[in-house]
């Protein structure tokens, strides 16, 4: 049986959520191996609607463990949160597994985030100010707070003392804000100690055993390939490794190990936050897209920058992280456009470039060259085959399918958890 990464294809956002889901009563463990409370994603189960931060979607689906791996960054305030509203409603959360060496977001990494993020002025990156970077700075730094801290008192408080030396000088010092002691931090993570403990072992070990035993494991990424630290819009991305590489260095399992991987790409594009974007939309069409995508972050609220579908980066993304198959959402959003454009190549400073630029000035002033496709007027809402969509709407697949590096296997045709379509077996 397989390891399957599902990772997002664009800029995030793309509905990954819901692939999960999709694959969740065929497997066994659904891992989270990177990023944070710093995104979000909405699963819709029957009439109900969950939105999940921090908790891998397959929490939702009886009989998967869900497992938060080494590669995460945790706010354990915001964990037991969501655990407590799924609890209350009916929701088992027993299974939750959770890495002793996942790093431990406290009240100073979002302190800083949030004031650095000001600092910056009109260079700010877009951060949602809850403390991802700045845990992943210690952790890099080698000051960080590791789970398995929570439960040795005096290896906490010597810890929060160092990382708090150099902390505080840049709070007072720079930003005029005031120190933070050291008691209310290790007080406040120690307070989380002993109800996290159950939950708290070595997930590499568990993920290896499971795959040994012919199990399915799902490593589920957080933000998308756009967003790596490595191969995104940098500086305008997350803190952590949200390719299909990440997948293993977040987990501790062997690259070996990974037979698919899945990338879910909207029918069109989105983005939160600063940063390039070719194919943005600032007329009524864009203003369509959010409205009819209801394109609002899931953790922020945010309104979503929206645009066209950009081929281009969905080839960067297949080659980046080796998809062997697309999974395409919000296919509906498109109904009753009467023609669709297509960034097919990028016109920059007068050359056509046909793949992303290596270059990030060179990709800030890209301006896409656009495929017109025919739309479509039918509720698509109900289609569960491929033959069940108006031939427009086909042919737009195939057409995206053919620029984009990999086979497009299922399409999200609604919000609903049993909308789509399949049209190969992504565990096959």
């Amino acid at each position: 049986m397989p390891a399957v990464v599902i990772i997002g294809a664009q800029w995030g956002d793309e509905g990954k959520g819901k692939a999960t889901d999709l694959l969740a009563g065929r497997i066994d463990y659904v891992v989270k191996f990177n990023g944070g409370n710093n995104a979000g994603h909405t699963v819709v189960v029957g009439d109900e609607k969950y939105a999940l931060h921090l908790l891998p979607s397959g929490i939702l689906t009886e009989g998967v463990t869900p497992i938060i791996s080494n590669g995460v960054v945790v706010d354990i305030e915001v964990l037991f949160g969501e655990l407590d509203a799924l609890s209350a409603r009916g929701v088992d959360v027993s299974r939750l597994l959770i890495s002793a060496n996942a790093h431990v977001i406290t009240h100073y990494h979002r302190t800083i985030d949030k004031v650095t993020e000001r600092f910056l002025g009109k260079r700010q990156i877009g951060t949602t100010g809850r403390g991802i970077g700045p845990a992943y700075a210690d952790k890099i730094n080698r000051v960080g707070i590791r789970i398995q801290d929570l439960f040795d008192e005096n290896i906490l408080r010597q810890k929060v003392e160092g990382a708090l030396n150099i902390k505080n000088h840049l709070l007072v010092k720079v930003y005029n804000r005031r120190a933070i002691g050291a008691d209310e931090v290790v007080d406040e993570l120690l307070s989380y100690a002993e109800r996290l403990r159950p939950m708290v072992v070595d997930t590499a070990l568990v993920l290896h055993q499971a795959l040994e035993r012919g199990e399915t494991v799902l490593f589920e990424g957080g933000q998308a390939t756009m967003l790596d630290v490595d191969h995104g819009t940098y500086p305008f991305v997350t803190s952590s490794s949200s390719t299909a590489g990440g997948a293993a260095t977040g987990s501790g399992i062997g690259p070996n190990r990974i037979d698919r991987v899945i990338g879910i790409v909207k029918a069109y594009t989105t983005r939160v936050g600063a940063g390039p974007f070719p194919t943005e939309l600032f007329d009524e069409s864009g203003e369509f897209l959010r409205k009819t995508g209801f394109e609002f972050g899931t953790t922020t609220g945010r309104p979503r920058r929206c645009g066209w579908y950009d081929a281009p980066i969905a080839r960067y993304t297949a080659r980046i992280n080796g998809v062997t198959d697309f999974v395409m959402t919000k296919l509906d959003v498109l109904t009753g456009l009467e023609s669709i454009p297509v960034c097919v190549a990028y016109d920059v400073d007068g050359v056509r470039v046909d793949e992303v630029p290596v270059s990030q000035s060179d990709f800030h002033h890209a301006v896409p060259i656009y495929e017109n496709f025919a739309g479509w007027s039918e509720d698509i809402s109900g289609a569960r085959t491929f033959d069940d969509l108006p031939k427009n709407a086909q042919d737009y697949v195939l057409a995206i399918e053919a620029m984009s590096g990999a086979r497009i296997s299922a399409i999200g045709v609604g919000p609903a958890r049993d909308a789509i379509v399949v049209r190969h077996d992504l565990l096959g």
